[in-house]
């Protein structure tokens, strides 16, 4: 919050007046201007808004262009009940803001998908394709929810996600868009790591993929962290998990020293914006980082479709 404040207004969930006071004083605590935070008695069963939260769609056409979208929700496959919060975060958002929601009846969670804004949305099979989301549904049947509810036309599937990943293989911990013709993919060099196959097979299929036109992507790799691990449980840690904020880039790091590597290749690729490291060793320990934690919201007026 530190890091991210002084860029941009950022909103946050608690649970009743006791959390509304303890989190405000640990952001005082930590020189946080609390004028750049809003804070929404809105409960939740866990921290991971990315995958909860609500999904912003825009139509620029529209008078009112913001909306949400409630993708139902049953914490990864049912792993973690109770989750009956967490499922309606979405609209108590919307509600909050008085938005306008659609409600697609399928399970679906932020971290599984990324979008080009150019009509691109990348995904994994092992997440989106497995049994303990959506049984009844096809790829095919799948895939026309996503075209429909995030307004895109080519659906890109890479097929597992990094090891350690308790949500089935999330895109946002293997492979993200940073532009309309640019993917960041985490690679393993290490070919001992139980991450080198699966990160090999994901790479040559993104560099197999075309955009809209037929037209290859550029691929722009990013290196691993050594494993983490926590009392012999391999942590998803990776640098894939950054999050893209007004004027900055927060990236998650783990005392290693491809740290400063995957600050260096973001901040080439984004002049423009800040690009700062956030220790993440305490926060993987849940099985997620700052893409994780995180949902954007859209600023109405500056939007494409898609985004």
């Amino acid at each position: 919050m530190k890091a991210l404040t002084p860029f941009q207004h950022v909103n946050i969930n608690v649970t009743g007046s006791e959390m509304h006071r303890e989190v405000e004083a640990r952001l005082a605590r930590s020189g946080v201007d609390l004028s750049r935070v809003t804070l929404y008695d809105i409960p939740t069963n866990d921290t991971w808004c990315r995958d909860h939260g609500p999904a912003f769609v825009v139509n620029p056409t529209n008078p009112e262009p913001l909306a949400i979208i409630d993708w139902a929700y049953n914490a990864w496959g049912g792993k973690y009940p109770p989750w009956d919060n967490d499922d309606i975060v979405p609209t108590r958002i919307a509600e909050a803001r008085r938005l306008p929601v659609f409600y697609p009846g399928i399970i679906m969670e932020g971290g599984s998908i990324d979008v080009n804004g150019a009509g691109c949305l990348l995904t994994s099979r092992s997440c989106l394709l497995n049994k303990n989301r959506n049984p009844a549904l096809t790829q095919s049947e799948i895939e026309n929810y996503l075209a429909d509810y995030y307004t895109v036309e080519k659906i890109l599937w890479v097929d597992e996600g990094i090891v350690g990943d308790d949500t089935d293989g999330h895109i946002d911990d293997t492979a993200r868009f940073i532009s309309p013709n640019t993917i960041v993919a985490a690679v393993e060099t290490n070919s001992s790591d139980e991450n080198y196959p699966i990160l090999r097979n994901n790479l040559s299929a993104l560099k197999s993929m075309t955009d809209l036109r037929g037209k290859p992507f550029r691929i722009l790799e990013l290196p691993m962290p050594a494993p983490v691990s926590y009392k012999g449980q391999r942590l998803p840690a990776s640098y894939v998990n950054f999050l893209v904020a007004n004027g900055v880039i927060l990236v998650p790091t783990f005392r290693d020293k491809n740290d400063a590597v995957a600050i260096a290749i973001l901040q080439r690729e984004f002049p423009e914006r800040k690009v700062i490291g956030v220790d993440c060793v305490d926060l993987v320990y849940g099985l997620g980082t700052l893409h994780c934690i995180s949902q954007q919201e859209p600023m109405a007026n500056k939007a494409h479709k898609g985004a």
